[in-house]
């Protein structure tokens, strides 16, 4: 199970790194005003998601459960982060079709890439928690 939710992880980076390269390109770190999600927030749950991941690689190499709920730990603050940018986004994606709004960054999204990183990143965290859990181990 550790490796499944390390492939999932890995995905889940893939996606995120597609929304946070779209999100730059479109201005949303060199002009805040560009943008309805902060940058610390942002590049926080990036930064963290990325610790939690090298956290889960050793944990799998050297099979040290402490390890394990450190990498979970981690997870934790990276989804609210990005449930709260998910609430951010939202409205900007149902303004999408007026012109009253300004144009977000984060306008850009495609509705694919945040959903599959969303549900990915959920399971992602189902499996390292029940792989800390133990639950499947032999």
């Amino acid at each position: 199970m550790g490796i499944a939710a390390l492939i999932l992880w890995l995905l889940t980076a893939v996606g995120g790194a597609v929304l946070l390269g779209i999100w730059i390109a479109k201005g949303g770190a060199r002009q805040p005003s560009n943008s309805h999600l902060p940058a610390p927030v942002v590049f926080g749950h990036f930064l963290l998601a990325g610790a939690g991941l090298i956290v889960w690689i050793i944990y799998l190499v050297v099979d040290n459960k402490a390890l394990a709920w450190v990498a979970f730990g981690l997870l934790v603050p990276v989804a609210l982060l990005g449930f709260a940018m998910l609430l951010r986004w939202i409205p900007v994606y149902r303004a999408r079709a007026t012109t009253e709004t300004p144009e977000a960054a984060e306008r850009h999204f495609p509705v694919v890439a945040v959903g599959g990183h969303g549900v990915l990143a959920v399971t992602t965290v189902v499996l390292v928690l029940l792989t800390a859990l133990g639950v499947g181990a032999s």
